[in-house]
């Protein structure tokens, strides 16, 4: 790779984020981003934005909540790239609700939830009439909608841009393996015993990875509740509040249009067991399911089309969203 010159004038078209070196590689290869671009306070494991002649980047943040915030951040703040047109294509893989995908499915999120900003009694020290120990901080019980003090708990993306990226790609043939076939033969019904799809539901939030039908449970009833039940739970990963909030902020400085923003999230395992299976087989050997090569083949596969769009009719999507 060769590296770049840039001046603050630079301005990508997009600017895809991953979290890990694998999520990655399918976009440094297929779209030949071999411009990098050093920038002071990414992580030590990925200290470069990686670029091309066609103004597409790629930035990999670090995986968990604290990579994701301080990697943003540097690349908002210390990078000398103009971002205020750029539409920005979060894709990273996750866990997913078999109820709403299976393994290696793909999913574009309008809403994303943070799981993990909640009180906590331990299952076996909770009353017994609760459905799991997690609730809202400042309630009573399970149930009941906090109020938003943090700021941070739900974000909505634009909804038309979420749309328009369904739309050009819900006809993508994913990858799959032998070994994700295998597994979803565990289930009994569609769309967890189907081949992986293109689908459009919503993502959770945090740092802990969780297994089974309670947590799983939890999950739906959390992102129905804070959003007066329109979330529709089906990932889970452990960036993207944390990632929307900085971009957040960056649009109330002046550095980014929050209304171009993309979250899409490929399931590498499932979130619950399949019957006969048990929570921990499904947690603690999640690589047994087959999904991890599929998944992160499915988040280039899903967003190229969309990126195809955007940078071959640059001068219809650059004042924002084109009427169709």
């Amino acid at each position: 790779m060769t590296a770049r010159r840039s001046g603050p004038s630079y301005a990508p078209r997009i600017m895809i984020v991953n979290m890990f070196g694998a999520e990655a590689a399918p976009f440094v290869k297929a779209i030949g981003l071999t411009e990098k671009h050093k920038v002071p306070g990414l992580s030590a494991r990925y200290p470069d934005v990686l670029c091309n002649r066609e103004q597409i980047c790629q930035l990999t943040t670090d995986m968990g909540y604290s990579n994701a915030a301080a990697s943003m951040s540097a690349l908002l703040y210390a990078s000398g790239f103009d971002l205020r047109q750029t539409y920005f294509i979060v894709a990273g893989i996750a866990g997913i609700s078999p109820q709403h995908g299976t393994v290696g499915s793909a999913a574009w999120a309008d809403y994303a939830i943070d799981y993990s900003l909640s009180h906590e009694i331990d299952a076996r020290e909770m009353p017994q009439d609760w459905p799991y120990g997690y609730f809202g901080i400042h309630t009573d019980g399970p149930g009941q909608k906090p109020r938003f003090d943090y700021r941070t708990e739900v974000f909505q993306l634009n909804t038309a841009l979420v749309d328009r990226a369904y739309r050009l790609s819900q006809h993508v043939v994913l990858s799959d393996s032998a070994a994700a076939k295998a597994y979803r033969t565990g289930f009994t019904a569609a769309p967890a015993n189907q081949p992986p799809a293109v689908t459009r539901c919503d993502t959770v939030s945090g740092d802990t990875w969780y297994a089974g039908e309670t947590l799983g449970r939890r999950a739906e009833d959390w992102s129905a509740l804070l959003t007066d039940g329109k979330a529709r739970y089906c990932t889970s990963q452990q960036e993207d509040n944390a990632t929307l909030e900085v971009l957040r902020r960056g649009e109330a400085a002046g550095r980014v249009d929050f209304k171009r923003i993309l979250i899409l999230r490929s399931a590498s395992d499932v979130d619950r067991p399949h019957p006969g299976q048990s929570n921990s087989d499904v947690l603690l050997n999640y690589a047994q399911q087959g999904g991890f090569e599929p998944s992160t083949a499915n988040l280039l596969l899903t967003t190229q089309p969309v990126i195809r769009e955007i940078t071959g009719n640059w001068k219809r999507w650059k004042n924002g969203l084109p009427a169709e």
